[in-house]
């Protein structure tokens, strides 16, 4: 007889969080990112944002048909709920969105949450199985606990920049990278605490910050000059400590990155790329960290090997070593880069200004498609959100002719 075919398990196609409700008091980017990947699996994500004019990143800038890229990119998937959180009747509809709510995403200012009388211990007390996500700057406690803080800033602090750049200019990474590891790490922590909720009824705070976020990242750096007692060069397109690794220029004025990380491709590079077998008796070359040490002989010789072929002869030749290489686009080229288009990476997401295309999550489920829901205007779901939590149509045009929503 053929073998049966496999069971397949009852996978819910609204996402595995289908259910889960986020409350998400949350603003600029780290915030949004975080509940953002959960609205991507499906949670119900309530996003509360100030009256007359939203999230202030709504307003960073108009690229997007007159919306702001950051807004777009950050925040599809999620309901809007316009609400002035310093007004005295603010703290009863919030109240009542806790109540209903699994998770608390927050990334407000410093100590903004306790202010209005949301503090993180008294709603452990008071909501056993809330999971609290508490998102700051530089993180819970220290001399800098209050200090308010933006990417450039930590980039700053924690030596992300001093890491960046040419060895004459350093530079910032052109992306907000704490905010994105930050909110990458509090995605993550949410979704353990979860788990855990299954097994022990409990919730859990988890709290991580863009200083911490970027720590991690600096690891390796980090533990180069604690124990090597220099900092790596900042080496530009090239890296620091790995050598060849970079960008490289062809005879044709084009170039090529490439990434030589075993000595089994460090051999192939010189046999087959650059045809300069001798290099591998040179006693300069002879390990990955001689190579680093000798970096601009053995660079000048790679560029010198490298200028009598064209890109294209080049990249064949690397293809035939399996020395692993790239190109080096621009923005504009990466968008149309045929990757994103054959795995139909970009797809449709309606926005208050009409339908653009996003690029999908990097986040792949069987059996679920990728959740592609239209970005939200500012308050756009408040009558219904309102409603859900009890409130009648009178009492909401009250909430709104008195300026609390």
């Amino acid at each position: 007889m053929p073998d049966a075919a496999p069971v397949q398990p009852p996978f819910d196609p609204r996402g595995p969080l289908a259910g889960v409700r986020v409350l998400a008091l949350e603003q600029a980017v780290a915030g949004p990112l975080c509940s953002r990947h959960l609205a991507d699996l499906g949670a119900d994500v309530v996003k509360v944002e100030r009256p007359g004019g939203g999230d202030f990143a709504r307003r960073y800038d108009t690229a997007v048909l007159g919306q702001s890229s950051y807004f777009v990119w950050l925040n599809r998937n999620k309901r809007s709920l316009t609400l002035d959180m310093k007004h005295p009747e603010a703290g009863a509809i919030l109240e009542r969105l806790v109540a209903r709510s699994d998770v608390l995403v927050q990334n407000l200012g410093p100590g903004a949450i306790d202010r209005l009388g949301f503090a993180p211990a008294r709603l452990r007390r008071d909501y056993p199985r809330l999971v609290i996500c508490s998102i700051s700057g530089y993180g819970a406690g220290g001399p800098y606990e209050q200090k308010k803080a933006f990417d450039l800033l930590l980039q700053g602090e924690t030596g992300v920049i001093a890491t960046t750049g040419t060895p004459e200019q350093p530079a910032k990474v052109g992306i907000s990278v704490g905010d994105v590891g930050a909110g990458v790490y509090g995605a993550m922590a949410v979704l353990a605490a979860l788990v855990e909720r299954e097994r022990t009824g409990q919730g859990r705070l988890v709290e991580t910050s863009l200083f911490d976020a970027l720590a991690e990242w600096m690891g390796y750096p980090a533990l180069f000059a604690k124990y090597g007692g220099e900092p790596p060069a900042r080496a530009g397109v090239r890296h620091a400590t790995v050598v060849p690794y970079g960008s490289y220029r062809c005879g044709d004025g084009e170039a090529v990155l490439l990434a030589v990380q075993t000595e089994a491709q460090w051999e192939a590079f010189c046999r087959v790329v650059c045809e300069q077998p001798q290099w591998l008796d040179d006693p300069r070359f002879a390990t990955s960290s001689l190579r680093r040490v000798n970096r601009e002989a053995l660079e000048g010789a790679i560029e010198a090997a490298f200028a009598g072929l064209d890109r294209a002869e080049v990249a064949r030749r690397l293809e035939a070593a399996d020395v692993p290489f790239g190109d080096l686009l621009e923005v504009g080229d990466f968008v149309r880069h045929p990757q994103l288009a054959a795995r139909g990476r970009w797809q449709p997401v309606r926005t208050p200004n009409g339908e653009i295309e996003s690029i999908v999550p990097p986040l792949d489920l069987e059996g679920a498609p990728h959740r592609m829901d239209p970005v939200p205007a500012a308050g756009e779901q408040t009558e219904t959100i309102l409603a859900e939590l009890g409130y009648g149509p009178d009492e909401v045009a009250g909430l709104r002719a008195d300026g609390v929503v």
